[in-house]
């Protein structure tokens, strides 16, 4: 009978035996932390964490260290000593804390969420790179333009904040997507604006008409074909982002929107015109405006490369707009022809590849103007027959900060945008 109760108690014995890896850190060459995260089993057992000591001190969570309701450092560096090391450890596996005693008499707690969050680990940094700070982009050439593009209806981003994560995170990644059934009102640009957050200014006001104007101080004002461009090149912060609502189209023939992702011809040129890449990413240009608006005139200049990198190498921006481009040319004698040629042939590039597409009454079409070339074939503009686009500018900066509030509300990976190949 006695082996009998063994033998049913046995299989209750063993499933209750669970290996736990408790919480524990140590002290690694006197200057980091190694931190072993919790885990229910050996198979499931997380990576080790290893924290330099300085960048743990740097970002203590005490009151005195830290001011919660700013969500802001307030550690005196005026004083602050690089040398501060770790003199003892000690570890609380039920509220997964670390806490630390540094050799400047200060004591320090860490939470293993905040510590996870913020870990050295590489997969975790590029996850937070390529995700939370900015979404990666993916490049498309014209011919998979159908494929890219995302639509939304415009009540659903207004009113749903889902709506709006998928729209922007589209936007982010692929630098263009589209907004149907708006209202035919010239306030739909600015309600989509403040949805956001708030309209970016320019010499042309907050909100814009774009149509066929006698006098015109804008060349984008005219019916004749409009080349691709990017918008406001000779701003040193150039406007991000266009939003542009078609309110009436024209019934001719022409009026077709012209896209081109310019990032994708620098990858193309950077793989098949090594020469010119190097020359359009070097050369500084000289990009002006001069006129004026509503009584005010203006003169705007900035220089800066028809493509821009920064210093990992990657694309920050794109200028072109041949209208926009002023006749000093500030470089050495020899640069000059050279530059025309790899110039021509970006341009040559882009038309190519340029897609054509026709926005209708009550279309809310949104692009990155610091990526995507844009234009338009010419029309004719009669009192009959005209076009009225109504038009304005978001930062990417108010963007992206709508885009993390959203995400942390919603769920980091809140219906995400798949990415093209």
């Amino acid at each position: 009978m006695w082996a009998q109760s063994l033998r049913k108690a046995l299989p209750r014995v063993t499933s209750a035996l669970v290996v736990v890896r408790r919480l524990s850190a140590r002290i690694v060459a006197e200057t980091h932390i190694e931190v072993k995260p919790q885990s229910q089993s050996q198979s499931e057992a997380s990576p080790a964490l290893t924290f330099p000591g300085i960048w743990l001190r740097d970002n203590c969570r005490c009151p005195a260290c830290f001011h919660d309701s700013s969500q802001s450092r307030r550690l005196d560096w005026d004083h602050f000593d690089t040398s501060v090391r770790p003199v003892s450890l000690r570890v609380d596996s039920d509220k997964e804390q670390m806490h630390v005693r540094w050799s400047d008499d200060h004591e320090s707690t860490y939470d293993m969420d905040w510590l996870r969050r913020h870990s050295f680990d590489a997969g975790s940094q590029t996850a937070y790179l390529n995700d939370f700070y900015r979404p990666r982009s993916s490049h498309w050439a014209g011919a998979q333009f159908e494929e890219i593009a995302r639509r939304f209806e415009y009540d659903q981003v207004m009113a749903e904040d889902a709506a709006l994560h998928q729209w922007l995170q589209a936007l982010a990644v692929y630098g263009v997507a589209l907004l149907n059934g708006a209202p035919l009102d010239e306030g739909v640009v600015r309600r989509l604006a403040e949805r956001v957050g708030f309209i970016r200014r320019t010499t042309y006001g907050e909100e814009f008409i774009v149509q066929a104007k006698p006098g015109a101080q804008n060349y984008a004002y005219l019916s004749l074909p409009l080349p691709l461009h990017t918008d406001l090149p000779y701003y040193e912060y150039k406007p991000s982002v266009n939003i542009l609502h078609c309110v009436v189209q024209t019934k001719s023939q022409g009026g077709s929107n012209l896209l081109v992702d310019a990032f994708h011809i620098a990858d193309r040129l950077r793989d098949e015109h090594p020469s010119d890449f190097a020359i359009l990413s070097r050369t500084s240009v000289d990009w002006n405006d001069i006129g004026s608006e509503d009584g005010r005139e203006f003169h705007n200049i900035w220089r800066a490369p028809v493509i821009c990198l920064n210093a990992a190498g990657d694309y920050t921006r794109i200028n072109h707009s041949v209208p926009q481009r002023d006749s000093h040319f500030n470089v050495p004698l020899d640069q000059v022809i050279p530059w025309y040629e790899s110039y021509a042939r970006f341009v040559k590039m882009a038309l190519a590849d340029a897609h054509s597409f026709k926005t209708q009454p009550g279309d809310v079409l949104t692009f990155n103007n610091l990526r995507l070339l844009h234009g338009r074939t010419g029309y004719d503009d009669t009192e009959n027959n005209s076009r009225y686009i109504v038009g304005a500018y978001l930062d990417w900066d108010i963007i992206y900060s709508r885009l993390r509030v959203l995400k942390k509300r919603l769920g980091s990976v809140a219906n995400p945008v798949p990415t093209a190949k």
